[in-house]
């Protein structure tokens, strides 16, 4: 019968620790962008509303929105991160585009996570 070492099972077992522990660090950084994103997709929408009911929303508006979405999830969007561009014809919202950076510091180990939620056409 050929029996596994058990330094093997115990180096296996750290892997499995490490990558684990990896995703537990990572994994809420992810998904608080992925409600940003989800946020960011839904402000066009919510701009032609208000520009339908009256008062058209600003570029300052638009960021003031974001970046208050940013701040209620923890992430660090500053105003110079967020961008509105209009139609040139009609003035309506045609892209929101945000970028950021989260710093990730690991034992030995720090990394620069870019992310770049954004919402309209290209």
């Amino acid at each position: 019968m050929n029996r596994v070492p058990r330094w093997r099972i115990v180096a296996a077992v750290a892997v499995l620790a490490a990558l684990a522990a990896f995703a537990a660090m990572v994994a809420p950084i992810y998904y608080r962008n992925l409600e940003l994103q989800s946020f960011v997709t839904a402000l066009p929408q919510r701009v032609e509303d208000r520009t339908k009911s009256g008062a058209p929303a600003s570029d300052d508006l638009v960021r003031a929105w974001v970046l208050n979405e940013a701040s209620r999830l923890g992430i660090p969007v500053k105003s110079d991160d967020v961008r509105v561009f209009r139609s040139a014809g009609s003035g309506q919202v045609e892209r929101i585009e945000v970028r950021y950076f989260v710093q990730l510091d690991l034992p030995g180990y720090a990394v620069t996570l870019h992310f770049y939620p954004g919402a309209g056409s290209r």
